[in-house]
């Protein structure tokens, strides 16, 4: 039986949120530029957050609000993954996660892996950590983008003692094989390096699409591995501060249980209880009409760019509602975001800001009404053609 796709609120109601992404620009620029999604939440999220309002559940986090098992149930239905609750651990968001284990995995100096175009804060929360981001591209093969193992053997070999990895990767979309990844943790392990997988965007990988748990890709990604996830991205709870570390060694469980309790205690209240709520089985109706909602705007945004943009380079995200998109052919600039801003009042993340590789590129945020993308592509096709 086919799901019913998920309906995005209107744009009226979207307007009165106070988050970035309807706050950071006037009325007449239509926003895909953050990661937020412009669905109602899942009902049993607004359940508990309604309930924790009205008694004034307000307080500190406990120990153990009941996310470690929630993922752990979530991860077993959802990717056939046997998560061991014990090497779990939350922390406020997935960024500080990754530098919380960098701090107690690397010595200051230390050269990260990281693999561009790549999530921004990727470079910016090495630096925060005392590493030295050391960038691998991605290679481009022409109908895809895949790990340059070489690369990070070389890097590995001249020093680097991480890699932060990125699957699914922001912002290509693209969903590693199990046999990279299990070439991957095989070096690292080689050099004596660690893999700090961010695997966020795993809720929302595309049917058909084999998405493989770095902790699961042999007995080498299980030693050097750590994972760190959140519901914030599916679910769109970003503003909740939760995420959540996960190791599946004992060696990589001790590095976990030995960071500061502080790191714990950064866990938002309503970001555990959304969280717990978002994870329980109860709410997969949702997360499937979800996921058939970006199915159909994945495909909507091909046909779209074909029309309006048919010199644009695009390629179906494998999961995610963030697509890369080459615009150079359009002579925009390095920065087509900062162009089209201006010009066809639609925010972009500006591509630059992905490393060197972004340039002439910009990422749109997909996770919008058929509508609204309509408008928008239709507006940038309108200056291209101008």
């Amino acid at each position: 039986m086919s799901t019913t796709p998920l309906r995005a609120l209107p744009l009226e109601t979207l307007r009165r949120r106070s988050s970035t992404k309807w706050r950071t620009y006037p009325e007449d620029v239509l926003p895909l530029f953050v990661a937020e999604t412009d669905y109602p939440l899942a009902p049993a999220v607004t359940a508990v957050l309604a309930e924790a309002v009205a008694s004034g559940d307000t307080g500190y986090t406990p120990a153990d609000p009941g996310i470690r098992d929630a993922f752990a149930g979530f991860a077993r239905r959802r990717f056939g993954w046997d998560v061991d609750p014990a090497g779990v651990r939350s922390t406020a968001d997935v960024m500080m996660g990754v530098v919380e284990i960098l701090r107690a995995t690397i010595r200051p100096g230390d050269g990260v892996v990281i693999m561009p175009p790549v999530y921004p804060p990727f470079a910016l929360c090495t630096d925060e950590a005392g590493g030295i981001p050391v960038s691998v591209p991605l290679t481009d093969t022409g109908a895809g983008w895949e790990i340059d193992l070489d690369g990070v053997d070389a890097a590995l070999a001249a020093g680097a003692r991480a890699i932060l990895l990125c699957n699914p990767h922001n912002p290509t979309g693209t969903v590693h094989s199990a046999a990279t990844l299990a070439a991957l943790a095989g070096l690292a392990e080689r050099h004596g390096a660690v893999v700090i997988s961010d695997e966020i965007h795993a809720p929302l990988v595309a049917d058909g699409v084999v998405y493989t748990p770095f902790l699961t890709a042999g007995a080498s990604a299980a030693r050097v591995g750590f994972a760190v996830t959140s519901a914030s991205k599916a679910y769109n709870l970003a503003g909740l501060k939760c995420a959540l570390m996960v190791a599946a060694d004992d060696a990589t469980m001790r590095v976990l249980a030995g960071l500061n309790p502080e790191v714990e205690w950064r866990t938002g209240l309503f970001g555990a209880l959304a969280a717990v709520a978002a994870f329980d089985e109860a709410s997969d109706e949702w997360l499937d009409a979800l996921r058939a909602a970006l199915a159909e705007n994945r495909a909507l945004l091909g046909a779209l760019l074909a029309e309006h943009l048919p010199r644009a380079v695009y390629r179906t995200p494998d999961a995610g509602y963030l697509t890369w998109i080459d615009l150079s052919a359009y002579n925009w600039g390095d920065d087509p975001a900062a162009f089209l801003l201006d010009a066809a009042k639609v925010a972009l993340h500006h591509g630059p800001q992905f490393g060197a590789e972004g340039a002439g590129y910009a990422r749109l945020n997909f996770g919008c009404s058929p509508e609204v993308l309509t408008e928008a592509i239709a507006r940038i096709g309108a200056v291209a053609r101008s």
